[in-house]
Protein backbone atom coordinates (compact mmCIF):
# COMPACT_ATOMS: atom_id res chain seq x y z
CA UNK A 1 0.00 0.00 0.00
CA UNK A 2 1.02 3.18 -0.65
CA UNK A 3 0.41 6.33 1.14
CA UNK A 4 0.60 9.97 -0.75
CA UNK A 5 -0.02 12.04 2.43
CA UNK A 6 -0.62 9.56 5.31
CA UNK A 7 2.66 10.51 7.22
CA UNK A 8 3.00 13.18 8.85
CA UNK A 9 5.55 13.57 12.00
CA UNK A 10 6.57 16.69 13.54
CA UNK A 11 10.72 16.03 13.17
CA UNK A 12 13.10 13.58 12.08
CA UNK A 13 16.31 13.66 13.97
CA UNK A 14 19.43 12.29 12.08
CA UNK A 15 16.95 10.28 10.20
CA UNK A 16 16.64 8.15 13.94
CA UNK A 17 14.14 9.79 16.12
CA UNK A 18 11.07 10.95 15.71
CA UNK A 19 9.72 13.29 17.65
CA UNK A 20 6.12 14.56 17.91
CA UNK A 21 4.98 17.42 19.71
CA UNK A 22 1.72 18.37 21.66
CA UNK A 23 0.25 21.11 23.45
CA UNK A 24 -2.34 19.24 25.28
CA UNK A 25 -3.23 19.00 29.41
CA UNK A 26 -2.61 15.54 29.68
CA UNK A 27 -1.28 13.05 26.88
CA UNK A 28 -3.70 10.26 26.15
CA UNK A 29 -3.07 6.68 24.76
CA UNK A 30 -3.22 7.64 21.25
CA UNK A 31 -0.44 10.02 21.30
CA UNK A 32 1.67 7.33 22.50
CA UNK A 33 -0.18 4.99 19.82
CA UNK A 34 0.71 7.47 17.10
CA UNK A 35 4.39 8.11 17.50
CA UNK A 36 4.29 3.94 17.65
CA UNK A 37 2.77 3.87 14.44
CA UNK A 38 5.32 6.17 13.01
CA UNK A 39 8.49 3.96 14.15
CA UNK A 40 6.98 0.95 12.52
CA UNK A 41 6.20 2.83 9.85
CA UNK A 42 9.39 3.67 9.26
CA UNK A 43 11.11 1.08 11.08
CA UNK A 44 12.75 2.67 13.70
CA UNK A 45 13.91 2.16 17.32
CA UNK A 46 13.48 5.65 19.58
CA UNK A 47 10.57 8.28 19.73
CA UNK A 48 9.84 11.01 21.78
CA UNK A 49 6.65 13.02 23.04
CA UNK A 50 6.66 16.01 23.91
CA UNK A 51 3.95 17.40 25.90
CA UNK A 52 3.92 21.68 26.17
CA UNK A 53 1.25 21.71 28.09
CA UNK A 54 2.71 19.81 30.98
CA UNK A 55 2.96 22.02 34.15
CA UNK A 56 7.19 20.99 33.30
CA UNK A 57 8.56 20.68 30.36
CA UNK A 58 10.60 17.50 32.05
CA UNK A 59 7.22 15.82 33.19
CA UNK A 60 6.10 16.33 29.42
CA UNK A 61 9.04 14.64 27.42
CA UNK A 62 8.21 11.03 26.77
CA UNK A 63 10.47 8.71 25.42
CA UNK A 64 8.68 5.98 23.12
CA UNK A 65 10.63 2.29 22.02
CA UNK A 66 9.72 0.41 19.28
CA UNK A 67 10.57 -3.23 20.08
CA UNK A 68 9.49 -4.86 16.75
CA UNK A 69 11.64 -6.84 14.84
CA UNK A 70 13.58 -4.82 12.26
CA UNK A 71 11.35 -5.27 9.06
CA UNK A 72 13.98 -6.91 6.07
CA UNK A 73 13.67 -4.58 3.30
CA UNK A 74 13.65 -6.05 -0.18
CA UNK A 75 16.84 -5.12 -1.69
CA UNK A 76 16.28 -3.12 -5.50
Amino acid sequence: MQFDNGLRIDLLVNGLVVVELKSVESLAAVHFKQVLTYLKLMDLRVGLLINFGAPLLKQGIKRIVNLAPPCRRASV
